[in-house]
C-alpha cells in the first residue's frame, strides 16, 4: 500500500443506513481540529441518482480532500444498489476486489487515514469480495463495526461479528441515548454477556486506538 498511514482504520455497518459515513467524518473531523493529518478512502460506492450529497462528499469535507481524492470517479456508481449490482445494471465493467485495493492511495505522512466499505460485513463490493474481503485485502490496524442503538441490534451485531474474524474489531453504538432505557440495556448486555467494549462517543476512541492529539 502506497505511503499506508500512521494508523489505518476500516469501517463497517452491520447494516446499510447505519450511519458509518456519519461517525466516521464525525470522527476525522475531531481528529482534524486536534491538528492530525487525517485522509479518508472509499474504494466504490453507489447512490441514488438525485442525491445531491455522497458519502465521499461528507467524508472530504470532513478530511480537507477533494471528493474524487476519497473516491475516484470510475469508482462512482449512480444507482442504489451493491457496487457489482449496480454496475452491471449500468453495464460498466466487473469490479474486481484487487483493483479496488490497488486503488487505494494515501498522501504522505497521514496520522489516521479511514476506509470505509459498503453496506453491511457480507454485502458485496466487487464481484469477487465483500467488506469484510476488502478489510482483511487492506490490513487495517483495527476496525470500527457501526452500529444502531435500538431493538434488534445484538442480533445485528453477533452476526456482523462472526463475519468478521482476523479483523481487529471495535464496536460504536450510533445514535445511542442514555435516556432509552433499551439503549442502555443492549449496552450493558453486550458488555456484560458478550465482554464487548462499547463505544458511543467519537472522543473517545482516539485513545483506545492510540492516537494522540498533535503537539
Amino acid at each position: 500500500m502506497v505511503n499506508r498511514p500512521a494508523r489505518l482504520i476500516g469501517v463497517l455497518g452491520t447494516h446499510t443506513e447505519v450511519g458509518k459515513t456519519f461517525v466516521a467524518a464525525r470522527w476525522l473531523a475531531l481528529l482534524r481540529q486536534q491538528g492530525l493529518r487525517v485522509a479518508a478512502r472509499k474504494p466504490a460506492q453507489s447512490f441514488d441518482a438525485i442525491d445531491k450529497e455522497t458519502d465521499a462528499d461528507r467524508l472530504s469535507t470532513a478530511t480537507g480532500e477533494l471528493p474524487l481524492e476519497v473516491c475516484p470517479a470510475h469508482r462512482h456508481y449512480p444507482l442504489a444498489l451493491a457496487p457489482p449490482m449496480a454496475a452491471e445494471v449500468l453495464r460498466r465493467p466487473r469490479i474486481a476486489l484487487a483493483e479496488l485495493v490497488a486503488e487505494v492511495h494515501w498522501p504522505r505522512d497521514i496520522d489516521v487515514g479511514i476506509v470505509e466499505t459498503a453496506g453491511g460485513p457480507r454485502s458485496p463490493i466487487a464481484h469477487d469480495g465483500d467488506s469484510v474481503d476488502l478489510l482483511r485485502a487492506l490490513r487495517p490496524d483495527a476496525a470500527l463495526l457501526v452500529a444502531d442503538a435500538g431493538l434488534g441490534t445484538l442480533n445485528a451485531i453477533r452476526l456482523s461479528l462472526a463475519s468478521c474474524t482476523g479483523l481487529n474489531i471495535v464496536l460504536y453504538l450510533n445514535r445511542y441515548d442514555d435516556t432509552n432505557e433499551v439503549h442502555r440495556l443492549n449496552r450493558r448486555w453486550l458488555i456484560e454477556h458478550d465482554g464487548i467494549d462499547v463505544y458511543f462517543s467519537t472522543g473517545k476512541l482516539a485513545s483506545h486506538f492510540g492516537i494522540s492529539p498533535a503537539k
